[in-house]
């Protein structure tokens, strides 16, 4: 019996997603199967995607551009927050997950589908942020999930793929799974399983290891307006191509990488190492000007908003009431951070060495020891003594 009639499936041209085309049709009986590849910056991957999918059964297969989206609707949002997991993870591959939720409802309203489908397996995020993610954009829609059922081991999977002309691997896969976009590259599997196991240099595609990074430092300059990163060395840039040139530029010192054990939604720890140049060094720019321009109690209340900010996305919750609600937040917090951040890159590090706004509320003239000085220092001593004044009945309670 048929769980669905048509299908829209995510698809990234891999064993797993290519195989679920026909494994859909044959197993499950669905009629129809059109896949949507979606364009986040993966790069030559995918070339040979469109026709793939047609040659494994695809009745449609579409590749849809969406990397001005992903920066400026799903990025930019995260950079305002200063969002990171577990206070390291930028989240540049769980940023995708509810844009390309986004698509794949679209795609199916667009072309009359009764269900959507990916090729997650059941130890991940992804089928976390992606069944929860298309449930709060159309209720409506089924989200079929074969790889979480179909219970096949890679090879098994490689050879019912090939019953139905899906071609294996030519060569030997890679024994790491990676994931890349616009935003970084995630990497995992294979000998990093055993936390001990110091990633070889073979994983890293976007930053140098240090030893073959320049030996002078290079400075950048990172224009904000309103908290979104706008321009670099004063040149004001596209929000995909600002990306992508900090990503050469950063990655090019050594800088952006991450090698931690994450704890998962589905409650297990993994090893995962993480390249993530331009969206490390924004949050750190970023955070910095925010020091310059909010002041103290919003500033810091704004650091546990962050933090469950970026559980949020972490968890498959952008599309959450409490989610807009933090948005309608944060974005007032960034009414006046707009500014220039000065960025020195060296031997795998981001150094932030300067910063100014016209929103600045530094005041030098009571910040200086000089003769400049217009600080009251006398105001000083009533001021601790209110200050310390619970304490000192505390104390004295204490004392009897």
């Amino acid at each position: 019996m048929s769980r669905a009639n048509k299908v829209v499936l995510a698809y990234s041209g891999g064993v797993d997603t290519s195989v679920c085309i026909p494994y859909l049709m044959q197993e499950w009986g669905v009629k129809e199967v059109i896949t949507l590849a979606a364009d986040l910056g993966q790069g030559d991957e995918l070339g040979p995607i469109k026709q793939k999918a047609l040659d494994s059964g695809a009745s449609i297969s579409l590749v849809e551009d969406g990397r001005d989206a992903f920066v400026t609707e799903y990025a930019f949002p995260a950079i305002k927050a200063n969002a990171l997991y577990e206070n390291r993870y930028p989240l540049s591959t769980a940023l995708a997950r509810p844009l390309i939720a986004k698509m794949l409802v679209e795609a199916a309203e667009k072309y009359g589908a009764d269900a959507v489908a990916h090729g997650c397996t059941g130890k991940g995020n992804d089928q976390v942020r992606f069944d929860v993610g298309i449930a709060a954009l159309n209720p409506d829609l089924k989200i079929l999930a074969p790889a979480r059922e179909w219970g096949m081991s890679r090879e098994e999977t490689i050879a019912y793929g090939e019953k139905f002309g899906i071609p294996s691997p030519v060569k030997k896969s890679s024994p790491y799974s990676i994931d890349k976009n616009l935003l970084g590259r995630s990497i995992e599997a294979g000998p990093l399983e055993d936390p001990m196991n110091e990633p070889l240099e073979e994983v890293f595609a976007m930053t140098k290891a240090i030893a073959e990074t320049p030996d002078e430092p290079e400075y950048v300059e990172i224009g904000f307006e309103k908290g979104i990163p706008v321009s670099i060395n004063g040149e004001n840039l596209a929000p995909v191509e600002l990306i992508s040139q900090l990503n050469d530029l950063t990655g090019k010192h050594g800088y952006g990488r991450l090698d931690m054990i994450e704890n998962r939604v589905v409650g297990i720890k993994s090893r995962e190492i993480y390249e993530a140049p331009a969206l490390l060094v924004l949050i750190h720019a970023h955070r910095d000007l925010e020091s310059l321009t909010l002041t103290a109690d919003v500033t810091q209340y704004k650091r546990g908003l962050e933090d469950t900010y970026g559980h949020l996305i972490y968890r498959g919750l952008w599309y959450s009431p409490l989610k807009e609600a933090l948005d309608a937040f944060i974005d007032k917090t960034q009414e006046q951070v707009t500014g220039t951040v000065r960025v020195k890159l060296f031997k795998g590090n981001a150094t932030i060495v300067g910063r100014k706004s016209d929103n600045s509320i530094y005041a030098p003239d009571l910040a200086t020891y000089g003769a400049d000085d217009k600080f009251d220092h006398k105001a000083a001593e009533g001021f601790i003594y209110i200050w310390g004044l619970p304490t000192r009945v505390w104390s004295q309670k204490m004392r009897g």
